[in-house]
């Protein structure tokens, strides 16, 4: 017993070196943070606070990515340009983020500025992509997501994050739909942002011309009516039109030549109405590339 106590006491006194010296590499960490990255102007900080309006983001060309992981997902994809960094102060940050124009901002106006209601304390400033001309997307071939009037944040980001994952050629965001440069749309895409071509999108002008470019539009639609998609054979060209949380599909939309697709319930499914957009989306995707 004697001897398990005094292993026990060494462990412990071991842990506390260990953490002591944690602490103190920590320490240093944040030291080295400071004298490498210079404080935020007013100018910038004023920049960033008119970045959560969808006016000033369009107008100024930038949006925000807020998180370690989203601004690291971002540099490491190399699509979406970012132009500067910002940090809280005293926070440790990677080499790979310092290696960008990096910014540190005090601890008040950082939360001022998130998006989020635990900041990560960090986030970049980024490029808004060029959007895709219609007529060049027209020409392409492989599977093209359609948002009509997904007002969720949530959802809109997921969209484009099984997007990605599913390899679809584009989306086409419908108006009515929310900014996919809405801070909370970018950090659902969880750093998925800018790989995925995208274009906002009149749909009834644009889904005409990729019609006559024979391309195949599907609706998502769990109305009576609708055939099991995995019923569905998929062409070269495919479009998948995903409609309003609460609405659907807008009835301008549908037509004769266009298939209502959609996901069959569980025989003795009694309590569940519909499945969330996102998830339906996923489902669909999935079956389609099966």
């Amino acid at each position: 017993m004697e001897y398990l106590l005094s292993e026990l006491r060494t462990q412990n006194s071991e842990l506390r070196t260990q953490n002591s010296e944690l602490r103190t590499q920590n320490s240093e960490l944040r030291t080295q943070n400071s004298e490498l990255v210079k404080s935020a102007s007013n100018n910038q900080i004023k920049l960033l606070r008119k970045l959560g309006q969808k006016k000033y983001r369009e107008k100024e060309g930038l949006f925000i990515v807020e998180g370690e992981r989203a601004v690291e997902q971002v540099l490491e994809n190399g699509v979406v340009k970012v132009k500067e960094v910002f940090v809280e102060e005293n926070r440790a940050v990677s080499r790979q983020l310092l290696a960008v124009s990096s910014f540190q901002i005090d601890s008040n106006t950082f939360s001022e500025i998130s998006d989020t209601e635990n900041p990560q304390g960090i986030l970049a400033v980024c490029e808004i992509p060029s959007e895709i001309s219609i007529e060049e997307l027209s020409k392409k071939e492989g599977l093209i997501v359609v948002t009509d009037r997904i007002q969720d944040p949530g959802n809109l980001g997921t969209i484009v994050r099984t997007a990605a994952w599913f390899g679809a050629s584009a989306v086409l965001v419908g108006k009515g739909s929310v900014d996919l440069h809405h801070p909370k749309v970018v950090r659902s895409t969880a750093g998925a942002t800018g790989v995925l071509q995208y274009r906002n999108s009149n749909l009834n002008e644009d889904l005409s011309i990729l019609e006559k470019e024979g391309w195949q539009v599907l609706l998502l639609d769990g109305s009576d009516g609708a055939l099991p998609v995995s019923r569905i054979h998929t062409t070269n060209r495919t479009v998948l039109i995903v409609g309003n949380e609460a609405n659907g599909i807008d009835k301008d939309l549908k037509s004769a030549k266009r298939k209502r697709v959609m996901i069959p319930s569980a025989e003795n499914n009694r309590s569940v109405e519909s499945l969330n957009a996102a998830i339906a989306l996923s489902i669909a995707l999935y079956q389609l590339r099966s």
